[in-house]
């Protein structure tokens, strides 16, 4: 109950540093929440800045041997090249975007992979979450660093790695969607003792929390108790305490 209790402030207290921050005029959000999600972005940025330099140089390669054919290519021919040049590093600055993974892929692949997409996606879900619970997100993103560093040094076929797999690829993420599946009007509606912004801001708190506590076990090499623990995962973060609104 202890435990719980300070839990609660914790979730509150960050909360409360959240609502402050929006009176001052607010934080924009963005960027990468996690250093997986980050290499993602920066493969991407990467691959734009190659398609970019391999256009210009052909352009460039392109006038060139057209001048050498037909004897200079005049005026036109320069501008016709500097335009291609700009279309060119227009189109490749903004395209190939960073592909969003779909939620029914997050947890596949190795631990890495894993990591580095939910971090992604979950990046992709804060502008429709509540101001508290974009915090609780970018936190998590640092823990998740941390906990796919320890799954690396697990044997993936054991039983406490793939539970933490399914708490991090599966319940997380069907949590944050069952939140957007709510009408956005019904989200600050109390609904037995609490609103679904209440109930998402408490879930991903107590998640916050079980990521901190198994990356702390599976630091000590306490695989055993680890497997015990996340047994109850299931229970703890299923469908029943998904945020929803309440039937009637």
């Amino acid at each position: 109950m202890a435990g719980e209790s300070h839990q609660h402030q914790q979730i509150m207290a960050q909360a409360q540093r959240s609502l402050a921050d929006q009176r001052a005029g607010g934080r924009r959000r963005s960027g990468s929440i996690g250093r997986g999600s980050a290499e993602l972005r920066r493969r991407n940025l990467m691959t734009r800045i190659k398609l970019i330099t391999g256009a210009i140089a052909a352009i460039v390669l392109a006038a060139i041997v057209a001048g050498i054919v037909i004897d200079g290519i005049g005026f036109t021919g320069i501008m016709i090249a500097f335009l291609a040049v700009v279309a060119a590093t227009f189109l490749f600055s903004n395209y190939p975007k960073v592909k969003v993974p779909r939620r029914a892929d997050l947890n596949t692949g190795d631990v890495r992979n894993m990591v580095a997409r939910t971090e992604l996606w979950l990046e992709h879900q804060r502008p429709a979450l509540p101001p508290p619970a974009v915090t609780l997100v970018d936190k998590i993103g640092t823990q998740l660093d941390a906990l796919g560093l320890q799954l690396e040094l697990v044997d993936p076929v054991h039983p406490a790695a793939q539970e933490t797999r399914k708490l991090v690829g599966e319940h997380l993420p069907e949590m944050v969607d069952a939140y957007r599946r709510i009408p956005a009007h019904l989200r600050k509606e109390k609904r037995v003792g609490a609103t679904p912004d209440e109930q998402l801001v408490e879930s991903l708190g107590k998640i916050s929390g079980e990521i901190d506590a198994v990356t702390r076990q599976l630091a000590d090499g306490a695989l055993d108790d680890l497997a015990i623990r996340t047994r109850y995962l299931d229970y703890r973060y299923g469908a029943a305490e998904e945020p929803g609104p309440e039937k009637t």
